[in-house]
């Protein structure tokens, strides 16, 4: 597949700043991985002329159209109609639409007896001829139809509706449009930046033509993509396999996962194989690791709970922090960590247990420890060990990748691997 597209979201309130443009991230990653080069992204208020005026612009260098936004039953919802416009087509009811929209209103609605309002109805009308795209979170589906030796895609814009509608039904439906099969591997790396990484890979990159292999800086950690393209799948996993085999010895343990999405996500895939429990103590990190872990489904079954001993008196009096340690030491302390994940392993009854105590930011703490200086600890049956961290960065990404170094050290430990 060769296509190159762009992306037109839909929007005045993405316009003000009021709401941010996550489709187009997620949706360049998504295109990214089969193959499909995102040339322009387009940002239009709920405006007809000037989206009419964006997608003819849009039709003179591109030769795949994706809209986000403006599918749904108010006034301003004016997508569709346009579109429909510019590529010469009609709009035409679809009584399948229809059904599935009072389907779904009614799942909503169950024991209230409302039915939709007359405008719903609005969203039931597509472009003629085109492919309708069914929305699973929602009453708006999407379509896609080609005109004029262009391919268009209109998705809704809520990021909760647009991206899963892209994976069912937009990929399936551009899968049909590629010569061969565009096969993609993610490697994800953690313990060194992008810059690093891509500098050992400049060359290598440089010189592939299929397989592909791109970088993506993450907060904390890198994505290495694959991408090959082939007559079909098993060609193309081929053409991935001596890639893959050749990053996965250079990197060694840096690369936590394959095709995979967190730290956390292998973290929890490893306590359920092993039948082990997690807990947290937090203090810098303020609910961060609890929360991605939590973020998770089936984080019930290994994860018993955390504590954020954002004082030293929660540190003592929850965790059993000595306080001595804490007069000592302070609170910002390989000691302090140790006894938090510790103590938080015993509160909770865990098997193990993870602690972050650090400075975030903005400024340095009371005894002079730097903004970005956190001790993370490991607690197990037996042991304990506490690993310092120095991230750069603001306060946020202080805390992202203080919880991130917790997952790591604890997806070690399950593995076997050095702490």
């Amino acid at each position: 597949m060769s296509h190159t597209a762009e992306l037109i979201a839909v929007g005045t309130e993405l316009l003000l700043g009021n709401i941010a443009n996550t489709d187009a991230q997620t949706l360049s990653r998504e295109l990214s991985a089969l193959g499909i080069n995102v040339y322009y992204h387009t940002v239009v208020g709920d405006n007809p002329e000037r989206l009419k005026k964006a997608v003819e612009i849009a039709k003179t260098r591109a030769d795949l159209i994706i809209t986000t936004g403006g599918l749904g039953p108010t006034c301003d919802d004016l997508t569709k109609n346009v579109l429909a416009e510019a590529f010469g087509k009609k709009l035409v009811y679809n009584p399948e639409a229809a059904r599935r929209m009072e389907a779904y209103f009614q799942k909503l609605h169950p024991e209230s007896g409302r039915t939709m309002t007359e405008n719903n109805y609005q969203q039931a009308y597509l472009p003629e001829g085109c492919t309708p795209f069914q929305n699973d979170r929602g009453t708006a589906p999407g379509c896609g139809f080609e005109a004029d030796g262009i391919w268009v895609l209109m998705l809704p814009g809520p990021p909760s509706e647009c991206g899963p509608m892209f994976r069912s039904r937009a990929v399936p439906y551009l899968a049909g449009l590629a010569d061969g099969a565009i096969v993609n591997r993610s490697l994800r790396i953690f313990g060194m930046g992008e810059s690093a990484v891509e500098f050992q890979l400049r060359d290598q990159m440089n010189a592939m033509k299929n397989p592909t292999l791109a970088p993506y800086a993450k907060e904390g950690e890198v994505e290495l993509r694959i991408t090959a393209k082939a007559p079909d799948p098993a060609a193309a996993q081929a053409l991935i396999a001596p890639v893959e085999e050749e990053l996965r010895s250079r990197f060694g343990p840096l690369v936590y996962g394959v095709d995979v999405s967190s730290l956390e996500e292998v973290c929890l895939a490893l306590l359920k194989d092993q039948g082990l429990s997690l807990a947290c103590a937090e203090s810098c990190t303020g609910g961060l690791i609890a929360k991605r872990i939590t973020d998770l489904a089936g984080a019930s079954s290994v994860f018993h709970g955390g504590v954020v001993s954002y004082t030293n008196e929660v540190k003592h009096g929850v965790l059993g922090v000595p306080r001595e340690l804490l007069d000592q030491f302070g609170a910002v302390s390989a000691p302090v960590a140790e006894a938090m994940a510790e103590g938080a392993r015993r509160a909770l009854g865990a098997d193990l247990a993870v602690s972050a105590t650090g400075v975030a930011g903005p400024d340095p703490d009371d005894r002079g420890n730097p903004v970005g200086l956190v001790y993370v600890a490991l607690a197990w049956d037996g042991g304990v060990f506490v690993r310092t961290v120095h991230a750069a960065g603001p306060r946020e990404r202080v805390r992202t990748v203080a919880a991130s170094h917790a997952f790591d050290l604890l997806r070690r430990r399950l593995t076997g691997l050095p702490l």
